[in-house]
């Protein structure tokens, strides 16, 4: 789908409407908006994203990588680079601005109190002990509960509490210097995946405590997650982790 209009002296306009295959195989529709000013390519183009399957955080987000991107290419034709780019990335973009996997709960209350709950996953931990050590010390801070689990290759975090102590725990997730790098130097944590964040229902239990705990297999991992009344979140986003 693809729209073009030149008002008189004000650069062209355009809309493209392009769809991305986004997590579980949905196809995610996205609204392009391009205005190119005049000087362009010298001049950046006004973009603007929209979708009804993102929030306007997510839309706001993927504009702001597409600005970027369109920073690397100033003073050369950039439109279709760009839209290349969004139709390779926008699954990484919007991963990184946590997707909500129950949309109707969030909908319905609209409330910022409340139980939430939070499931992540993390590439590798180099400097383990140390990581560990420092995810427990902000559960404790922030008053969540839940569990740092292990299996095989797979590690995730489990974590429930208020809304406004989870959204402040992602921020020290991202933006602390949490591990090693392959040289022994301190890094961020680069390689986070948040697999679902929603709130948490009368069917969840919740966990008193947080915990670090290594499981050996499938089985085991899938318990913990039964005990705590989670039974679909597990099938739902462990099973494809291990293909």
């Amino acid at each position: 789908f693809f729209s073009l209009s030149f008002p008189e002296t004000h650069g062209i306009s355009f809309r493209i409407q392009i769809s991305v295959k986004e997590l579980l195989d949905k196809d995610i529709l996205l609204k392009l908006l391009f205005h190119l000013p005049v000087s362009y390519p010298s001049t950046l183009p006004d973009i603007s994203v929209n979708s009804d399957q993102l929030t306007r955080a997510q839309c706001m987000d993927v504009k702001e990588k597409l600005l970027e991107q369109a920073k690397k290419h100033l003073s050369e034709p950039m439109v279709h680079d760009l839209i290349l780019w969004v139709q390779q990335h926008l699954k990484g973009v919007i991963k990184q601005s946590a997707t909500v996997c129950n949309e109707k709960t969030t909908l319905s209350k609209g409330t910022e109190d409340g139980i939430w709950m939070l499931l992540l996953q993390l590439d590798h931990m180099r400097a383990k002990a140390k990581y560990v050590k420092t995810v427990e010390k902000w559960a404790s801070n922030l008053r969540l509960t839940g569990r740092l689990m292990f299996m095989g290759k797979i590690i995730l975090i489990l974590l429930q509490g208020d809304r406004s102590s989870i959204k402040e725990y992602l921020i020290l997730q991202k933006t602390t210097k949490v591990d090693v790098d392959s040289s022994g130097k301190k890094c961020k944590e680069k390689m986070i995946r948040v697999l679902c964040e929603t709130e948490v229902q009368s069917q969840h239990k919740r966990f008193q405590t947080f915990e670090v705990k290594e499981y050996s297999t499938l089985e085991e991992l899938q318990k913990e997650f039964e005990t705590a009344g989670l039974t679909t979140l597990f099938s739902e986003f462990v099973p494809p982790l291990l293909k």
